[in-house]
């Protein structure tokens, strides 16, 4: 197993998507393979885990409504001011 990761980012911490985020089957609403953010989006970290297997952190970020998103640390970036 590796070993675990550090979080470097932390649960209240805005956020901005670095690439586009695509239903990897988690939003069954949502059309499969369908992008759900995009490109600079912005949200706000609301829970920090951890992918057990992997050992990575793993952030729920709240985009827009009611509309959160597991994303990877590749995947998004502190907006300024943070």
């Amino acid at each position: 197993m590796p070993e675990p990761r550090l979080p470097k980012y932390q649960w209240g911490q805005r956020v901005k998507a670095v690439t586009d985020l695509m239903n990897d089957g988690s939003f069954p609403d949502a059309p499969a393979d369908g992008r759900l953010v995009g490109v600079g989006d912005t949200g706000e970290i609301v829970q920090v885990g951890r992918h057990t297997d992997a050992n990575l952190p793993i952030y729920l970020v709240e985009f827009g409504e009611k509309l959160v998103v597991g994303c990877l640390e590749e995947e998004i970036s502190p907006l300024q001011g943070n």
